[in-house]
């Protein structure tokens, strides 16, 4: 039996309209000043409307945003962050993790990050806020592992750093979800791989976090992050793990960027292992719908 599910990505899907300039005296005045000049240009609501309506004629399992839902991380992003994701699910079909936008300063927990805990959690809650992550849902045969890199960092810094906290408890759950003989989805806002990200934009720790999928197996592999799509594939102990990344799901595609497009993901058991399909959809502005674009199928040979 197949299971599909899909990933969004970098939806920046907030307005800033009614920010206060005591809002701004940190490193959220880049930030607006951003927004000001380009993203809210870029990042448009008729597109992510258009989105709401191609997602739902998928029978998802899961559907994962992997973060960035904000500009500039304020309470009232947060707030409308929540409105939005209330639209578009209920917390246990929609699994998210924040990004450096989300995390842009460190604020008060109850008006942020609080109000998406439940689209956060995993099946079984933890003790505290500290372990949110790494999360674990179980949907079927597919394990939805959710590693958070979202953290405040300096003014002109797009890094993340997943922390060795979370590398402590995440390769239990790796080793785990294979001896369930489940299909492992690790999912993250920054690039887990070295190198393939600006230096201002890395994963700070992704030596670490490569290391450690490669020794412990992974079966998929997906950020955000860039707003490019890319196709990149990892070495595991257990065999190959496509590393895949999405644009920004509400981009119009100017100044270069890529248009939006997200991914759903078809997987099945083979006879070797298990058989994935990456079906992109990508926005066009001249229907102002999504449509189908790219198809890939990739064998996923598995060693036990």
């Amino acid at each position: 039996m197949s299971q599909m599910f899909a990933q969004i990505s970098d939806p920046h899907l907030s307005s800033l309209e009614q920010v206060r300039p005591r809002d701004l005296f940190s490193k959220r005045g880049l930030g607006y000043l951003s927004w000001r000049r380009k993203r809210r240009f870029e990042h448009r609501r008729e597109v992510l409307d258009a989105l709401q309506r191609d997602l739902q004629q998928f029978g998802l399992e899961q559907l994962l945003v992997t973060g960035d839902l904000t500009h500039i991380g304020l309470p009232l992003e947060f707030e409308q962050a929540r409105t939005w994701l209330e639209h578009l699910g209920a917390p246990d079909s929609i699994a998210l993790v924040p990004g450096n936008h989300d995390a842009c300063v460190a604020d008060d927990w109850d008006r942020t990050f609080a109000l998406w805990q439940d689209y956060m959690a995993s099946d079984t809650a933890p003790d505290d806020r500290s372990s949110l992550f790494p999360s674990l849902r179980v949907r079927g045969d597919i394990a939805f592992i959710g590693v958070s890199t979202g953290c405040p960092k300096p003014p002109l810094m797009a890094t993340g750093t997943a922390g060795a906290e979370q590398l402590e408890r995440l390769p239990a759950l790796l080793q785990t979800a294979a001896a369930r003989d489940l299909f492992r989805v690790v999912y993250l806002h920054h690039c887990p791989l070295p190198g393939l990200e600006k230096w201002r934009k890395r994963l700070t720790d992704a030596p670490a976090v490569e290391a450690l999928l490669a020794e412990h197996g992974a079966e998929l592999v997906l950020h955000g992050h860039g707003h490019r799509a890319h196709y990149h594939e990892l070495a595991t102990s257990q065999g190959v793990a496509p590393v895949i990344a999405v644009p920004s799901a509400s981009a119009l595609g100017l100044h270069g960027a890529d248009i939006a497009r997200y991914n759903c993901y078809q997987v099945q058991r083979s006879d070797s292992g298990w058989q994935l399909e990456i079906r992109g959809r990508k926005y066009h502005p001249a229907t102002g719908e999504f449509a189908a674009d790219t198809t890939k199928t990739v064998a996923l040979t598995r060693r036990h």
